[in-house]
């Protein structure tokens, strides 16, 4: 069994990551020793760096190493928050300080930078991102902290490369060659040469309003009534932008260094800061036997996600209302208080297979519009269809394209007395997801779409017929109007079959 990691008091007692127990217990009789669990350690460690988004809304875990144990937050324009770099330093340290973990923090222009002082000179701030005042405060830290692999420090050691400023002079072909790209990219990167990305934990965004609170608190109507606040200032932020928001996200900091987030979402693009706070409202409903504002909340911010552009509407004599907006509000309400997966609307499907033209969509979800998915008011469709087409036996039809003179469904015989003219669908050949079948109506096996696609389209025409659909609307004696088709043709071995799909109302 061997060291995984250790803490700065347990370096100080010349204990090291990667040695063995037994060694360190003969140097520290008393040692405190854990087993690792990696697994959780990542989980806890993700909810932690949520949870420094109070102090940035750009946090990311550094997994060069691990995939715990390095947090790195952009503090661009959010550091006069605190009253300046110095104050956000200490201030975020020592919070973590008063939980009980061991800290160390610094502030530099690279991330390469911040990480190499935060780890060997804690305390630093450097407010120059020019390429030399960061080598100048670089140059006598040990080359472990540009973020090298233990083989890379043990080689440059070997060579009595023991200092960022020893190898930043040295050939870079030849260094490359002997310790791979990496090193030099390392280097690079913390003298701001090559730009290092963050991968942010939480999606950043652009507008939002907090509020820190002196003293936590912890019933859900002061939640609510702080968002109801906070709604307001978003609000007039998305005016000022001319912007409206779809999602809102309300998070909770809590001291125990936990987040609980809010999420709502508006059917179209909305800065009505009281239809905001009554969505909350709804959404708290659901949780007020579950909220746990665990020991308390020290601050609530608000954002907007998911923005587009806004044009301001006329109120007055000029407004111009259809109904929509508030029948948006409805499913608003409805979604914010079941849940948005138990308010549905019919969308259209570009597709001429009529049990495949419409689909079930959450209320508050936008799809882009397609103009050809909308239906053709030339052809009348019945309002309902089937779940299935049912199979009927027709009495006698015309030979080859004509309708039947009646039909037996549920074992209930009909005639007919009106008939329109067919209307031939037959089956979407280009597309490999959807088969028509004689008797059944079924999604394709894998099997069948595999061997659909190792086919050319021009070959499966003329070595399989697609079958086709022949579309009757049809009316019987008692004014009953039915949509009848015809899967297949006549010919002198086979009969086609004859479907019911819907009913006219």
């Amino acid at each position: 069994m061997r060291l995984v990691a250790v803490d700065r008091l347990a370096q100080q007692h010349g204990l090291t990551s990667r040695q063995s127990l037994g060694d360190a217990r003969a140097l520290v009789p008393n040692l405190i020793a854990r087993e690792v669990d990696h697994d959780l350690l990542t989980a806890l460690f993700a909810d932690f760096a949520d949870w420094h988004s109070y102090a940035s809304p750009i946090v990311a875990v550094m997994a060069d190493r691990a995939s715990y144990g390095d947090l790195v937050l952009d503090i661009t324009g959010v550091s006069y928050l605190f009253g300046g770099e110095e104050a956000m330093l200490q201030r975020v340290t020592e919070r973590l300080a008063q939980l009980g973990f061991a800290v160390g923090g610094a502030i530099a222009a690279t991330i390469g930078a911040a990480w190499a002082l935060a780890h060997y000179r804690p305390g630093t701030i450097l407010a120059s991102g020019e390429a030399e005042t960061l080598f100048t405060a670089l140059a006598e830290l040990p080359v472990a902290a540009l973020r090298l692999d233990a083989e890379q420090v043990a080689g440059l050691n070997r060579l009595g490369l023991k200092r960022i400023g020893q190898i930043r002079d040295r050939n870079r072909k030849a260094m490359t060659a002997r310790f791979g790209h990496g090193l030099v990219e390392r280097l690079d990167q913390a003298l701001g040469h090559i730009d290092e990305t963050l991968r942010p934990r939480l999606p950043p965004v652009e507008h939002f309003a907090e509020r820190r609170f002196a003293e936590p608190v912890g019933l859900l109507d002061d939640v609510l009534m702080t968002g109801r606040d906070l709604a307001i200032r978003l609000c007039l932020q998305l005016q000022a932008a001319e912007l409206g928001a779809r999602a809102f996200h309300l998070f909770l900091y809590r001291v125990d260094h936990k987040v609980t987030v809010f999420t709502v979402n508006a059917a179209r693009a909305t800065r009505d800061p009281a239809h905001v706070a009554r969505l909350f409202a709804h959404r708290a409903e659901r949780l007020t036997g579950e909220f746990d504002p665990g020991f308390g909340i020290d601050m609530i911010r608000l954002a907007a996600g998911d923005l587009c552009r806004l044009d301001a509407t006329q109120i007055g004599a000029f407004e111009r209302r259809d109904g929509t907006e508030d029948l948006d509000h409805l499913h608003d309400r409805l979604a914010s208080r079941l849940g948005s997966r138990a308010v549905l609307r019919l969308a259209f499907v570009n597709t001429h297979i009529p049990e495949r033209s419409e689909c079930l969509l959450p209320a508050d979800e936008t799809i882009p519009v397609d103009p050809e998915a909308e239906p053709d008011p030339d052809r009348p469709r019945p309002l309902r269809l089937l779940p299935q087409p049912e199979l009927v036996e027709v009495a006698r039809a015309e030979v080859p394209d004509g309708p039947p003179a009646g039909m037996v469904w549920r074992r209930i015989p009909y005639r007919f007395v009106k008939v329109s003219s067919p209307e031939r669908i037959a089956a979407e050949w280009w597309r490999d997801d959807f088969l028509l079948s004689t008797r059944t109506f079924r999604q394709p096996t894998p099997e069948e779409i595999a061997e659909r696609k190792s086919r050319e389209p021009i070959e499966e025409i003329k070595r399989h017929p697609i079958p086709s659909r022949d579309y009757f609307i049809v009316e019987d004696e008692a004014g009953h109007r039915f949509w009848l088709f015809r899967q297949g043709f006549y010919t002198q071995a086979t009969m086609p079959d004859w479907f019911l799909h819907g009913v006219f109302a």
